[in-house]
């Protein structure tokens, strides 16, 4: 028996994994309920790589699977165009940011009145010891 197309994608592994992490909660049945799909077994297309993940469909299955919907959009989307167009795509239009990471952008443009404050070695030493690093 050959293997499903993108079994070992790791859009495949982490949608694996997610489901799992959730199953205390939720089965695959309300997991793809909630994310609008009207074939309960997508979820488990996904899972196998039996089948791509819709790009247009990546907010509402994040939503359900409680990940952020950057991060599955990238998985996502390296599942859709491949490796290499992947990079490419994120090479020009730039990394996908979590929404914790754009409220803190947004926190810092607000405190900085929008001047687009360089990073310094200052800077950089008081943002990291808010992290304990």
């Amino acid at each position: 028996m050959m293997p499903y197309p993108y079994a070992n994608s790791p859009a495949a592994i982490f949608i694996r994994r997610q489901t799992e992490l959730l199953a205390h909660k939720k089965s695959q049945r309300e997991i793809a309920h909630e994310a609008g799909f009207m074939n309960p077994n997508l979820i488990s297309m996904f899972k196998t790589g039996a089948s791509k993940i819709p790009l247009d469909r990546v907010p509402s299955l994040a939503r359900s699977l409680e990940v952020d919907p950057a991060f599955l959009m990238q998985l996502a989307l390296e599942q859709a165009v491949g490796k290499t167009a992947s990079v490419a795509l994120l090479e020009v239009f730039g990394t996908p940011t979590t929404v914790n990471e754009r409220a803190w952008l947004l926190e810092i443009r607000d405190a900085s009145d929008h001047t687009d404050p360089k990073l310094t070695a200052r800077s950089r030493t008081v943002l990291r010891s808010i992290f304990s690093r």
